[in-house]
């Protein structure tokens, strides 16, 4: 029999033979790493020499007549059967034969045996397209030595029989006498003086394809799994990563206030401590832009490789700072769906909100908090209960299935209670820090994940809205003309798989507000900021950066670039800034840059701005932005539209700003529209046309200059009507002329939204986009296929 295979002589065909884990580190060893990827080197101890180690020692028959006992109801005595099997193979004696073949491979391998590895186990049943079995089985990290090297292989044999081990068999259908155990031993990466963490080739909670998302943390990953830590993360846009742009669209520093390090050697396995983050380390990202992307390169190749969608293992080696990928399986949950429905939620009141932290999944739940310390508490856990607790780890997997939401102190969005929310189709929310404080326990609350990426834990139990839609039943108009109106990045690749042909309106205030959150002139002057306190907000927000105009740009172009990427190739229509006066005065340090208008609705808005003293370095940044995304993201399918532009001199101002910063109409195919919003626009729409590249009618600000309406008033609210006769008037005029001049002409009011005979009349007269909001999309397609069919039949 042979115990021992190195890396270089195995493949994912041997999983019988070395396990899913040993089988996929000997697939990329062999076949990755002549494409560039490194893969430390090390050796399988065959499931073979498990066998030959169960046989030696007798305990096939009564490990089997042990799990007979198991009560497969209610799973009471789990803890009991797992203690008394792990303890049966921890009795036996590895033989003089396996030990030495065991010896022998590791001094050859490993510098006589002085080098530290890692011992990982590899179940047959693990790492599959089907059932992940992550985490469930032992791995000792930092062992030398002959002894602590068969003492750990031992473990990782009686780790088979660990309680999360056993249920997840009986949850999955597989015979325990069927699985079985190879152990990994691997070069130990030099993680715990530099940084490690996970990936995956797709996005973990809408699980949109077209993206690599990266976690990391200092030190050793174990951190990230367990959930101790928040993690930066990063994700990478797959189609410009290959054509060479620099496809970082996001990157979020966590907190990374634990470092898990090696501690002195001993002969305890648990040979790690966990130590305080240096202050300077947290407030770092663990990854430079080209490490990020060469990992999201890497990430690439292993998914090609498979032919399927993957997560990974990462470390960085402190000594020679070469990054390494340790580990690859296969994705187990948005890989094994096939999206026929989307289901989205909406909270319809706010209770008092006890938690916040990052949300898992989309939708929302209610049930009893149960606030439980350990495992070990199982009992008070109930079908649909709430579980409330610091943090989680593979011991708990066994009592999951019971709860209707996770919410915990710690942890990140690839924690062990994120991962197997997923799994599990439960809603989470994680890392809140004070959640087993702030709830308690036996209370009914509800959490809300579909508020965006931000989850959070109410008082009570609330109503909510629960909407499906049937994708295959969506059939989208030959036209390329139903759109999407978005402003909220949190949410772009959920929408992404709704039926669409793009946006037709991205709001650049939304993210200004809310994720910027200070006045762009205040970071350009920001000695003109004399309260204390928005300095402080100022200097707080804007740490880690070199520049706060840096810290704008930087901003706005992620945000941009997210839902660019989430729609690409579609085209994505982002209106510059269009905030009023009073709104832009809201803003962190805005109240020094802003006049005191009587009439913000009418005044210095839109196009006025961006070529005004007051405003026109702050829009310089906003261009900045644009061109990162389009010019070094790659993401051209961005254009660009103008508010609120009164007259062509103003358009003719607002476009050589625009040339000087490096946005060039016609150059890379960009395109620049006008807002259709003011009379003037339609009225003189053969000029604007000689300016910009086509039109987009803004029905809310067209209805109030048509009627004379301020629709911020509630006094004259009644009176506002998008489907006034004078409004649709000047709208079919302005589709008529721009049918004549060859110009593109959308619409992107609330009106199509909220009114299907609206709808009906754009279609009708020959408009080549309509935005919806998500809401009214589907409802919306409908109405155009009904009008397109009717004029088909009526002109065949």
């Amino acid at each position: 029999m042979e115990y021992i295979r190195k890396f270089s002589e195995i493949g994912i065909q041997d999983i019988a033979e070395v396990g899913g884990k040993n089988a996929s580190l000997g697939e990329m060893f062999i076949h990755l790493t002549p494409k560039g990827i490194l893969i430390p080197k090390g050796f399988a101890i065959t499931v073979a020499a498990y066998k030959y180690f169960i046989s030696c020692n007798h305990l096939e028959e009564p490990l089997a007549q042990l799990l007979k006992t198991l009560d497969k109801d209610n799973y009471n005595n789990l803890s009991e059967i797992g203690t008394k099997a792990r303890e049966l193979v921890m009795s036996g004696r590895i033989t003089k034969e396996l030990s030495m073949a065991i010896i022998a491979a590791y001094e050859v391998m490993f510098d006589d045996g002085e080098q530290e590895v890692a011992v990982r186990s590899s179940a047959t049943a693990e790492d599959l397209p089907e059932s992940s079995f992550a985490g469930l089985h032992e791995s000792y990290l930092n062992i030398r030595g002959n002894y602590a090297l068969l003492y750990a292989v031992k473990q990782c044999f009686a780790s088979l029989y660990t309680d999360r081990a056993i249920k997840y068999r009986e949850d999955k259908g597989f015979e325990h006498g069927k699985v079985f155990l190879s152990v990994g031993i691997q070069e130990m990466i030099r993680a715990d003086i530099s940084c490690s963490g996970v990936g995956f080739t797709l996005e973990p909670e809408s699980g949109f394809r077209d993206v690599v998302h990266i976690a990391g943390i200092w030190g050793l990953g174990e951190n990230i799994v367990q959930g101790t830590v928040t993690p930066d993360e990063f994700l990478v846009f797959k189609p410009t990563l290959e054509k060479g742009f620099h496809a970082v669209i996001q990157k979020n520093l966590g907190s990374k206030n634990k470092m898990m390090s090696y501690a002195e050697l001993t002969d305890d396995l648990n040979s790690t401590v966990n130590r305080d983050t240096p202050p300077d380390l947290q407030n770092r990202f663990v990854l430079e832009d080209e490490e990020i992307e060469k990992l999201a390169k890497w990430a690439l190749i292993i998914e090609r490789h498979y032919q399927m969608p993957m997560d990974f293992e990462w470390a960085k080696d402190g000594i020679s700072h070469q990054l390494y990928i340790i580990q690859a399986r296969p994705e187990t949950v948005h890989s094994q769906q096939k999206i026929l429905q989307l289901k989205s939620y909406h909270l319809n009141q706010k209770g008092i909100e006890l938690a916040r932290g990052e949300a898992i999944g989309r939708s929302i739940v209610s049930g009893p908090a149960r606030i439980l310390t350990s495992p070990k508490e199982a009992y008070k856990l109930n079908q649909g209960d709430i579980l409330v607790t610091d943090t989680t780890s593979p011991d708990w997997d066994p009592i999951l299935k019971k709860v209707a939401g996770i919410v915990t102190n710690r942890g990140g969005r690839t924690s062990h209670a994120a991962i197997i929310a997923r799994e599990l189709g439960a809603a989470a929310i994680v890392g809140t820090t004070n959640a087993t404080d702030t709830i308690i326990d036996g209370d009914l609350i509800t959490l809300d994940c579909a508020a965006g990426k931000t989850g959070f834990a109410y008082q009570g139990k609330l109503s909510w809205k629960e909407t499906v839609v049937n994708i295959e039943d969506v059939e989208l108009p030959a036209t390329p003309m139903a759109q999407l109106i978005v402003a909220d990045p949190e949410k772009a690749f959920e929408l992404s798989f709704y039926p669409n042909h793009g946006i037709g309106l991205l709001r650049l205030e939304f993210m200004i507000s809310n994720t910027v959150k200070i006045h762009p002139m205040a970071l350009i002057r920001p000695d003109m900021v004399s309260d204390e306190k928005e300095r402080s907000e100022i200097e707080q927000l804007t740490r880690f950066y070199r520049d706060k105009k840096e810290y704008f740009v930087d901003k706005l172009s992620k945000g941009v670039a997210t839902i660019a990427a989430a729609f690409y190739p579609k085209e994505v229509i982002v209106r510059m800034s269009d905030f009023k006066s009073n709104e832009y005065a809201g803003l962190i340090g805005g109240s020094f840059f802003e006049p005191g208008e009587e009439n913000p609705m009418l005044g210095f808005r839109g196009a006025s701005r961006y070529y005004h003293e007051r405003y026109r370095e702050g829009f310089q940044l906003e261009c900045e932005a644009m061109k990162l995304v389009r010019n070094e993201m790659g993401l051209t399918n961005v254009k660009l539209m103008i508010p609120f532009c009164r007259t062509i001199q103003e358009g003719k101002k607002v476009i050589e700003i625009m040339n000087e910063s490096g946005l060039k109409q016609g150059e890379n195919g960009l395109e620049i529209f006008v807002m259709a919003e003011i009379p003037a626009n339609i009225l003189l729409a053969e000029d604007f046309a000689g300016v910009f590249d086509g039109f987009s009618i803004g029905s809310n600000d067209l209805t109030q200059l048509t009627l004379g309406i301020d629709r911020d008033s509630a006094l004259v609210a009644d009176l506002f009507d998008e489907e006034n006769a004078a409004s649709k008037l000047l709208i079919v005029q302005m589709i008529r002329k721009a049918k004549l001049l060859n110009k593109k002409v959308g619409l992107c009011g609330q009106a199509p939204s909220d009114s299907e005979s609206f709808t009906r009349l754009l279609v009708e007269h020959g408009i080549n986009s309509i935005a919806f909001n998500a809401d009214a999309l589907i409802k919306g397609i409908a109405t155009i296929n009904k009008v397109l069919e009717q004029e088909a039949s009526s002109h065949p």
